[in-house]
């Protein structure tokens, strides 16, 4: 998998949001956007998807140009998405919201068995409704529910927000071992700077709408945090 976005300009309305924001990925790549709120990183993921299209610029998934296409027709091509928020279906079970995301790829409906691995804790409350589970409780179903679809390319979007330190003990070695176990590229959106140092190889960060650093991980430096993430 490789992931080219070249200068795409979003906006929201009449609000320009992105301003000729590039970045690439290579495949089975963790790579982190990072920047304050408001700098523009959902939309950055939104226009990936499709849910927010850019109305200039390219995006290219293998080689082939997406910017263009509806969201359903980029998850067919193997993109898809955990949201801030996770957008759990509140009243329906565990099973059939992974249901759901299974019929989308026309797969038949059955948990796959790497879901009860990455996620033990899914195993019992599978007949449990959506909206009764906890947070890190969604945050493991929304993951599974995204991976079932078996993306090339998984955006995730703050997968650590709002969740106690356990459960994000629990979830970074599950991210971390998507890549080479699911043949996936992980592309995360993220505050928590110690879960992104710790899984990501690479990272990109996004002040008001334009990227103005990034690299290899290594290279996210106290002075680079200091002069673009402090508040």
């Amino acid at each position: 998998m490789t992931l080219q976005v070249s200068a795409i300009e979003t906006f929201y309305g009449t609000s320009h949001i992105l301003h000729g924001v590039s970045l690439e990925m290579a495949d089975r790549e963790l790579f982190a956007v990072l920047g304050r709120n408001g700098a523009g990183k959902t939309t950055l993921l939104r226009s990936i998807t499709g849910v927010n299209p850019p109305k200039r610029g390219s995006i290219k998934l293998d080689g082939t140009e997406i910017a263009a296409l509806k969201s359903h027709r980029r998850a067919w091509l193997g993109i898809s998405y955990v949201p801030q928020g996770r957008d759990i279906i509140p009243d329906i079970t565990v099973a059939e919201n992974i249901y759901v995301a299974l019929i989308g790829k026309g797969k038949p409906k059955k948990v796959p068995d790497f879901v009860f691995e990455y996620f033990p804790a899914l195993k019992g409350i599978v007949g449990q409704k959506g909206g009764t589970l906890s947070g890190g409780q969604q945050q493991q179903l929304a993951i599974a529910r995204a991976l079932v679809q078996e993306p090339k390319l998984l955006l995730m979007d703050e997968p650590t927000e709002g969740l106690q330190p356990s459960v994000v003990e629990e979830i970074e070695p599950i991210i971390r071992r998507i890549p080479s176990e699911r043949n996936c590229a992980v592309l995360l959106v993220e505050q928590n700077l110690d879960f992104v140092r710790a899984i990501t190889q690479k990272f990109a960060i996004l002040e008001t709408g334009r990227i103005v650093a990034g690299g290899n991980i290594g290279e996210l430096t106290p002075d680079v945090v200091q002069r673009h993430l402090s508040v």
